[in-house]
């Protein structure tokens, strides 16, 4: 926010996600959420997006004693992981 500018003002801080996403729901201030879950942060607290911030990264780990995958439905969890973080920014947004 700094290097364009921005200086917000600090209404809250909160360990609370869901509290700090119904704060922003009542126009007290602005929240940050996920692009993956865009849809839902939408339709669930029908707020409007400000627009993304691209240079702001979250980093997501899978450990596993196994060097490769075997079981079914955990290398179905994986891919639909990698298809749902890893998609391109902005498909799907109206």
């Amino acid at each position: 926010m700094e290097s364009h500018g921005i200086h917000p003002v600090i209404a809250g801080e909160f360990k609370d996600s869901a509290l700090m996403k119904a704060f922003g729901q009542a126009g007290v201030g602005v929240f940050a959420g996920p692009s993956a879950i865009e849809k839902e942060i939408r339709a669930h607290y029908h707020t409007p997006i400000t627009g993304p911030a691209h240079s702001v990264t979250e980093c997501f780990y899978a450990i596993s004693v196994q060097r490769k995958l075997n079981h079914p439905a955990v290398s179905a969890i994986r891919e639909s992981a990698r298809g749902q973080l890893f998609a391109t920014p902005g498909k799907d947004r109206k």
